[in-house]
């Protein structure tokens, strides 16, 4: 059966590149009108261009979520435009398009530390602390907060981004904990390795290859391979299910 969308808005921070334009294209494609935030306005609205291309509705918002008069704008302009806010998508991060250090623990500036804090964990609290009020008035929405197949692997080298993925672990099990007498669902999805951009170089694509080793299903990961399972958590598919975290990496990890 296939998840219909119709008459559903959502905010997917983190929208202009990557997996956050995936997401925003494919819930489009389902019949959803969406909000595309990101700090890069003009690849906002390329995002927005193209889900207008493919037929849907989309707003391109510039939006720093670590700033909280942002995430408050941000859920304004979202209920300016469509009249509701049935799912928020915390994708926004500090990792790839904002590059992190790959550098051992101790190497890591304090300055990057709280950089990565900020935007990653900080970041989606504020969002949340903008958008639930209004799903509160209409006693109901879905929130998905986007966490890292890497924090059940312990990979090495990125220690800052890691513990911030962790965190999302925590912070969504204990919303969903809040949310739920107003019919509000909190979620977590774990995205593997993804080849969320054309790598520039030889050099980034075997990083991702590296990866194929100790999945089930050897073959590189693309943001496409989490659009359906983002549909479904932005759907009534997914009602009764609060609390947990959804892993998508081929079956590198099991949990």
């Amino acid at each position: 059966m296939a998840i219909d969308l119709n008459g559903k808005a959502g905010i997917i921070t983190g929208g202009a590149h990557g997996i956050g334009r995936a997401y925003c294209v494919g819930l489009a494609k389902a019949g959803a009108r969406v909000v595309a935030a990101d700090i890069d306005f003009e690849g906002a609205k390329g995002t927005a261009a193209l889900v207008e291309k493919a037929g849907g509705e989309a707003l391109a918002l510039a939006v720093d979520v670590s700033e909280q008069q942002g995430t408050l704008d941000m859920a304004r302009a979202a209920m300016t435009a469509f009249g509701r806010i049935d799912f928020l998508i915390n994708n926004a991060a500090v990792f790839a398009t904002i590059p992190i250090s790959r550098v051992p623990f101790d190497e890591v500036s304090l300055e990057e530390w709280n950089k990565v804090m900020t935007v990653n964990l900080t970041g989606t609290w504020l969002s949340c602390r903008a958008v639930v009020p209004y799903m509160k008035k209409q006693q109901s929405g879905k929130i998905i907060n986007i966490s890292s197949g890497s924090i059940y692997s312990g990979t090495g080298l990125r220690i800052h981004y890691v513990t911030s993925k962790a965190g999302i672990i925590g912070f969504t099990r204990n919303l969903a904990r809040e949310l739920g007498d107003y019919n509000i669902t909190v979620n977590a999805l774990a995205p593997g390795s993804t080849l969320s951009e054309k790598p520039d170089d030889e050099k980034a694509l075997e990083h991702r290859k590296k990866a194929l080793a100790k999945r089930c299903l050897k073959r590189l990961q693309f943001p496409e391979d989490l659009e359906g399972v983002m549909i479904f958590l932005c759907s009534s598919a997914s009602d009764f299910m609060t609390g947990q975290t959804l892993v998508v990496d081929g079956g590198g990890v099991m949990i």
